[in-house]
């Protein structure tokens, strides 16, 4: 029998091809699209991390949440830097979500609220994405607009607490493995899990309209 965290790992996969391929991304990784794009999209990420990890102190003590509730990977700080970079120092008067980040911050909420091993789903998908493709992300974001090497513009990609990746995502997929949860639990867990990846492409898709290439 599969592990959970290979289960999860498998049934998600065509989801989050589908985020990883989105047309804004492949626009934004490929140069083809300027800063204000890359520091819009950094916003949304603001408000899905605010909803992650604000208020989940209660999660802590939770037994199937409370072992993913780990501060080393908390984003919001170096999020809230690079901001500041990429808008100056007032950037919280100008902080706009669009409505799908509206919708995927909101569900993320609902879960850390409600739910804690539907929350433990979208810490999945978000931090261990942080760790691993994230890192294309910020090396792409250093080279098209000269942001320093892991410095402001990209902290939020930097995990300084985290000193070996592979290690701690290792762990990370052992967590999952000994999920505490019965098998129809488990199978929502994965349902939340493709949730996630499609809200997150919606996120996506909405900033590809907002920042089409011209023909």
């Amino acid at each position: 029998m599969d592990s959970f965290s290979t289960v999860i790992r498998t049934a998600s996969r065509e989801q989050h091809t589908e985020a990883e391929t989105s047309t804004f991304m492949a626009d934004l990784l490929g140069g083809r699209l300027g800063v204000d794009a890359y520091a819009r999209y950094t916003e949304q990420l603001w408000f899905v991390y605010e909803a992650l990890e604000t208020g989940i102190e209660q999660l802590a003590d939770d037994p199937v949440a409370g072992p993913f509730v780990r501060p080393e990977l908390f984003r919001l700080p170096a999020l809230e830097r690079d901001l500041a970079h990429l808008r100056g120092p007032d950037w919280r008067a100008g902080l706009r979500a669009l409505p799908a980040t509206r919708a995927y911050a909101a569900r993320v909420r609902e879960c850390a609220e409600r739910w804690p091993a539907g929350y433990v789903a979208h810490h999945y998908t978000r931090y261990l994405g942080d760790l691993s493709g994230g890192q294309v992300i910020r090396d792409k974001a250093e080279r098209t607009w000269g942001f320093t090497r892991r410095g402001d513009g990209v902290r939020f990609y930097v995990f300084d607490e985290i000193p070996n990746p592979a290690a701690f995502k290792r762990h990370y997929r052992e967590l999952l493995d000994g999920f505490r949860a019965d098998e129809l639990e488990r199978q929502r867990v994965v349902t939340e899990c493709k949730r996630a990846f499609e809200l997150n492409t919606a996120v996506f898709r909405a900033l590809g309209e907002e920042f089409p290439l011209s023909a």
